[in-house]
């Protein structure tokens, strides 16, 4: 693939790994059996050369965070006196955990940013009986202990380089939500960082269990976004329907192997209406083999559509998939969702033969690490519960046609959505939308000395026509689902760009929000932690 397209794809990875808005983190005491790290409390300023390291550790370059200080982390004790530190001093604060975010909600105004990367211990928790997992431990960290150290996983994204904090707090999906469900639905518990009315810090054990006098605290962690109510400092996952204290039965067991397969579709040839046919088709797929008996559910893949002057050099149109190599028909099954995608388009280019792996090393195959991922990007996300419509498809074809090198920097990109998702009442964690089948997402990405704002301006009109019916955003009903928070979107709540009369709230919580709104006046009434699309007390 292109340079540009090869760019275009690690920007979305970052969408897919799920995003870092400020605000999961994990640590406190040491897990049983592990050493008290050595590590923190470090302030580091401007002036010291660990300041500029620091400053740059981001993965969209949009942004660049230049608080007065950074403190790095190890233990929740640390972070309880550094909210207090900057709370008594007046100082804004903010949380980073994995460094991934669409928008500038760390750097935004931040006096202070507490830093958890440091803050990265996944072990179990056998007085909890679960999994405890720091919110500065990626998410191929994670994977990688959890596998080999007793043979399980969390259904997590795929871009490694994303930190648990925020991915979890803002849902968390991946090649096994299908199969298994979002992130949050194995969430057992979360340690939180808050301050009350009086301007004291304290840390707070929220737990699934509704007689828990903070359970509201834990289900506003569960799809409520980060930075909104605290600083994660740790979550504990655990498979509600789990029984027993045996480690390897608490959470779900990945597939033995995966079978892998690769379909590409070349600009040449695709004209609108095989366009409108391929995107119809790839969702109908969707629509008809998310229920909850579907013999897919392992099945995971992505449509991956570059602007057409970067598909040229790229091979074109590309449709990675895979399935649990264990299934009886898994060949067949593989082949038969190719053949459906591919009914009526332009015929595709297989990539020959379809690939057997281990699971784990499809996983790392797979993963986007945050040292591979560069540049700046502007990102926009919709949840989709059928297919785009013609006019919509239209809109996709004509953007990604337009000549010049702005468009080959854009992409629309699907990805696999449902399965069990959406067997959990939408009232039942704070992630509302459980009915779509996919997510769809409107990148664009450049590098230093490119027009950026022409860029911005590109996927804005984009995604504005997209959704023109609705006032330029995927306000829910028909084939919308609203918009994921972990993919966030300021333009959202911009009356010049969502002219719908619906609030960013609805588009991203639907239903849930006057309970985040409940949960934010109960743990942080004073505010401290916001940013341009935090709940609002």
């Amino acid at each position: 693939m292109s340079e540009v397209t090869r760019r275009a794809f690690i920007g979305a990875g970052a969408a897919v790994g799920g995003g870092a808005v400020a605000g999961g983190v994990a640590g406190g005491l040491a897990p049983p059996g592990r050493e008290e790290p050595p590590l923190g409390p470090v302030v580091v300023r401007p002036g010291d050369p660990r300041y500029e390291d620091l400053a740059v550790r981001r993965t969209n370059e949009r942004f660049r965070h230049e608080p007065e200080y950074f403190c790095l982390a190890t233990t929740t004790e640390q972070v309880v006196q550094a909210v207090q530190d900057a709370v008594r001093a007046g100082r804004r604060v903010t949380v980073r955990s994995g460094g991934h975010c669409y928008e500038n909600f760390v750097g935004d105004g931040a006096q202070v940013v507490i830093d958890l990367c440091e803050m990265s211990g996944v072990s179990f928790d056998r007085k909890r009986g679960a999994f405890a997992i720091e919110a500065g431990a990626t998410l191929m960290s994670a994977y990688r202990t959890l596998y080999l150290g007793w043979g399980v996983t969390v259904p997590g994204g795929q871009c490694g380089g994303v930190a648990a904090g925020g991915h979890i707090a803002g849902g968390g999906y991946g090649p096994l939500s299908r199969r298994d469900g979002l992130t949050v639905d194995h969430l057992h518990a979360v340690e939180v960082v808050v301050v009350d009315r009086d301007g004291r810090a304290r840390a707070v054990v929220a737990t699934r269990d509704p007689a828990d006098p903070n359970h509201d605290l834990w289900w506003a962690h569960t799809g409520g976004g980060g930075g909104n109510f605290g600083i994660v400092t740790r979550y504990w996952m655990r498979d509600p329907r789990a029984r027993g204290d045996d480690p390897a039965t608490l959470l779900p067991r990945p597939p033995r192997a995966v079978l892998s397969g690769l379909a590409l579709w070349s600009w040449d040839g695709m004209d609108r209406a095989s366009f409108r046919r391929l995107l119809r088709n790839y969702a109908d797929w969707h629509v008809r083999n998310s229920g909850p008996g579907s013999p897919y559910l392992s099945l995971w893949g992505s449509l991956l559509i570059p602007g057409r002057q970067a598909g040229a050099d790229s091979g074109g149109i590309v449709m990675p998939t895979q399935i649990d190599a264990g299934l009886p028909d898994a060949e067949k099954l593989l082949r038969d969702h190719f053949a459906f995608v591919a009914e009526g388009v332009a015929p595709p280019q297989f990539v020959p033969p379809l690939v057997r792996q281990p699971w784990f090393e499809a996983v790392r195959e797979l993963s986007l690490g945050a040292d591979a991922e560069q540049g700046r990007y502007k990102g926009k996300s919709a949840y989709l519960r059928e297919p785009f419509t013609d006019e919509q498809a239209d809109v996709a074809f004509d953007h990604l046609h337009e000549p010049g090198e702005i468009s080959s920097a854009g992409l629309l990109w699907l990805l696999s959505y449902g399965g069990k998702v959406n067997t959990v009442p939408p009232e039942a964690t704070a992630t509302a939308e459980r009915r779509s089948v996919l997510k769809a997402l409107h990148l664009v990405t450049w590098q230093e000395g490119q027009d950026g704002d022409a860029r911005v301006q590109w996927v804005r009109d984009l995604h504005r026509r997209t959704f023109a019916s609705t006032g330029g955003v995927p306000v829910p009903g028909g084939n919308r689902g609203g918009a994921y928070i972990n993919y966030p979107d300021t333009d959202h709540a911009d009356p010049a760009w969502n002219t719908s009369g619906v609030p960013w709230s609805t588009l991203y919580y639907g239903g849930n929000y006057a309970r985040l709104q409940r949960v934010k006046r109960r743990y942080d009434p004073r505010d401290v932690f916001r940013h341009a699309l935090s709940v609002r007390p």
